[in-house]
């Protein structure tokens, strides 16, 4: 049997917590090891309990879910961090992309929707909801001075769509080492940390239109 996901569910409202847990708890393969109420607590947890996925709720008292972000990195804290937010605008949204988050999903998503998105950001995936893609594409500047090879572009399209190496690896017809490279490389040329900021790259030219 495949290892539980551990789960920390970050958020200033103990109902929601509550309820949260209470959905994840029922999921064969999904666990809640621990609960915060604020960025700082979230950053504390998550060096205790070592989880695998941070499900974090961007507006609290205190310092909220962008700090508890750059806490998570300045730590070298592995946790990968699924944002649940009723906020749209783009104002809210980009500093918690530039600060590591994985994906995003709204408060009033589907109970399995919500599980499946905690699954789809552990196996590696980026999930930008188009909502929030198009946001996020109408807030940033364009780049420039980036050129990629065209195969560059086609793995950078895939990685956009959310796919694992593995999933772009079987779609171009390439081996799990060489998409390896061409991320590396795409990385490096676009200034970028990680494949959530490459994705919006995608985004923002317009290569997944």
């Amino acid at each position: 049997m495949a290892e539980l996901i551990k789960v920390l569910v970050v958020d200033d409202h103990p109902v929601v917590r509550q309820g949260l847990r209470t959905f994840l708890d029922l999921q064969d393969d999904i666990t809640v090891v621990g609960e915060a109420a604020d960025g700082q607590s979230c950053v504390d947890a998550a060096d205790a309990l070592r989880p695998d996925v941070v499900l974090l709720d961007l507006k609290m008292p205190g310092s909220g879910g962008v700090e508890a972000l750059h806490g998570l990195r300045a730590a070298g804290n592995p946790a990968r961090v699924l944002v649940i937010t009723s906020f749209t605008d783009p104002v809210a949204v980009l500093p918690a992309v530039r600060a590591g988050a994985a994906g995003y999903v709204y408060k009033d998503v589907d109970p399995p929707a919500l599980a499946a998105a905690i699954r789809a950001v552990h196996a590696g995936h980026v999930l930008l909801h188009p909502d929030v893609a198009r946001l996020l594409a109408a807030g940033e500047a364009q780049p420039s001075g980036v050129h990629l090879t065209g195969r560059e572009r086609e793995v950078l399209g895939e990685l956009a769509r959310g796919r694992s190496n593995r999933e772009i690896a079987k779609s171009l017809v390439l081996s799990e080492k060489t998409v390896k490279t061409h991320v590396s490389a795409i990385l490096s040329k676009l200034g970028v940390q990680d494949r959530t900021q490459a994705a919006l790259h995608a985004v923002r030219t317009g290569l997944l239109d």
